[in-house]
């Protein structure tokens, strides 16, 4: 167990990590920012071996949490970072985040050619590791860019086959909002 005993500024990087995932859970991403930021600049020694938060999880949740509240510029300073590591360590589903939060930067920036790009590669890695919930996110961010680029048909697709494997998972918050997104789609 971590202790989280003294003043916040004395914490080291894994009870900010420890303080962001329920806010990560709860998709609070905006507060997962706030949360992990400040971390990056505090020691990564771990209290007792085993209970440290590595830089990539921090990245990692970063990345994931700003794409996930369409926060460009924040994924755009740290996603360079999390693929470097997730390529220097062969960490596959990692560097998938990476991609699909790429993806997701190159979307809003209007950058549609790189965004499919990255999302496919994401979506390419997940499925070969057979991280399922991934899957779905990730279709779920394929539908946003055939959105984007006024697909419906395509857009359509993209959230169904998402859908159903939220469905397959009982992943009730996923399931509800690619259901509202579905409903928008003509």
């Amino acid at each position: 167990m971590i202790s989280m005993s003294g003043q916040p500024d004395q914490w080291q990087r894994n009870q900010f990590y420890c303080d962001s995932l329920p806010l990560q859970a709860e998709g609070e991403f905006a507060l997962v920012k706030d949360k992990l930021e400040p971390s990056l600049e505090l020691s990564g020694q771990p209290v007792k071996r085993g209970t440290m938060a590595h830089e990539h999880i921090v990245y990692m949740m970063l990345v994931d949490s700003a794409a996930r509240a369409g926060d460009e510029s924040t994924v755009r300073r740290f996603a360079p970072k999390l693929e470097e590591l997730a390529l220097r360590d062969d960490h596959k589903p990692y560097l998938a985040v990476a991609h699909r939060a790429w993806g997701v930067a190159h979307r809003l920036a209007g950058e549609f050619t790189d965004a499919e790009t990255r999302l496919e590669k994401a979506l390419e890695i997940f499925e070969e590791l057979e991280t399922r919930w991934q899957i779905g996110r990730t279709l779920f961010e394929m539908g946003e860019l055939a959105l984007a680029k006024n697909d419906s048909e395509s857009a359509h697709s993209y959230f169904s086959r998402a859908q159903d494997v939220f469905e397959e998972l009982g992943a009730g918050p996923d399931i509800a909002q690619t259901a509202a997104v579905l409903e928008t789609i003509i």
